[in-house]
């Protein structure tokens, strides 16, 4: 990994990753300078700025070159969201390798059939556990450098329980998974049991609206869990405040004076000009 570490070992040494949601290099490099130590490559924000809903309407080839993208832009281990893995076990064993070639840090893999929904949807459908277990032996084989974290998500909980989603995580790290992703657990004693029943690292997915009580950062650490992902907030910031801006630039007639509106120079410092501008004289 880039920074030395692993994302196991970074939750390790650090107690807890925070891994806000980004779709893009630039959101990447936002989040970089924020000072968060991961991105997560949000599958659903990655949608939307494609212009679709988070319905699995992305192909594996599209989500491989925007984690490439992603990890060219910030030295910070990128968390890939890969759906389903984009079929079945074969299909999942060449995802792994073209995630892994792109650069990420960790590569996730869901049983939910295809084309998948967002997990805080409703009417979600599961794959046999079999089947499950057999695409993470094939991401776990199919990884060239076993820093690679391969994590696992199951969605079991919107559909047969709670316990149910136990045994799926739990035959995911005996199959040889990183770190389990219970996805949705609906109220705070399902959070909180999750880090207690399950024998490994495990992920917190935090969704504005979504189906999981919403905890912070320290909660979420205080109750074991290895890395909290915020899959949403930047895609949610950027659509709320494209909003305002567009909308004051409608009514108004005239460019808008907005609460701390960056300009050409602040955008281009932003997006790398600093990297690039002594390359001007350099070859000169």
């Amino acid at each position: 990994m880039r920074n030395g570490l692993t994302i196991t070992e970074m939750i390790k040494r650090d107690g807890m990753i925070i891994a806000p949601g980004a779709y893009d290099g630039l959101t990447a490099k936002l989040v970089r300078d924020a000072g968060f130590s991961a991105v997560y490559m949000s599958g659903g924000s990655v949608s939307a700025g494609y212009g679709y809903p988070d319905y699995g309407l992305l192909t594996m080839s599209e989500m491989v070159e925007t984690a490439a993208r992603m990890a060219d832009a910030v030295d910070l281990p990128i968390i890939a969201d890969a759906d389903t893995g984009y079929g079945n076990e074969l299909n999942t064993y060449r995802t792994v390798r073209d995630f892994e070639r792109a650069g990420v840090a960790a590569v996730q893999i869901e049983d939910q059939v295809s084309p998948k929904r967002c997990g805080h949807l409703d009417d979600k459908q599961i794959v046999p556990a079999d089947e499950f277990t057999a695409k993470i032996r094939a991401a776990a084989d199919a990884r060239r450098n076993p820093g690679l974290a391969i994590i696992a998500r199951t969605d079991a909980r919107a559909v047969e329980g709670f316990e149910e989603a136990v045994q799926r995580c739990n035959a995911a790290l005996a199959a040889g998974a990183d770190i389990a992703f219970l996805e949705a657990p609906q109220t705070l004693d399902e959070v909180r049991a999750v880090p207690k029943a399950v024998n490994g690292p495990c992920l917190l997915n935090l969704v504005y609206g979504g189906k999981t009580p919403m905890v912070d950062m320290k909660t979420a650490a205080d109750m074991g869990f290895g890395i909290t992902i915020v899959p949403g907030i930047v895609v949610t910031a950027a659509i709320t405040a494209i909003d305002a801006a567009l909308a004051a630039l409608r009514d108004g007639g005239e460019y808008p004076e907005l609460h701390g509106h960056a300009d050409i120079r602040a955008i281009f410092h932003r997006a790398g000009a600093a990297d690039w501008d002594p390359l001007r004289t350099r070859y000169q």
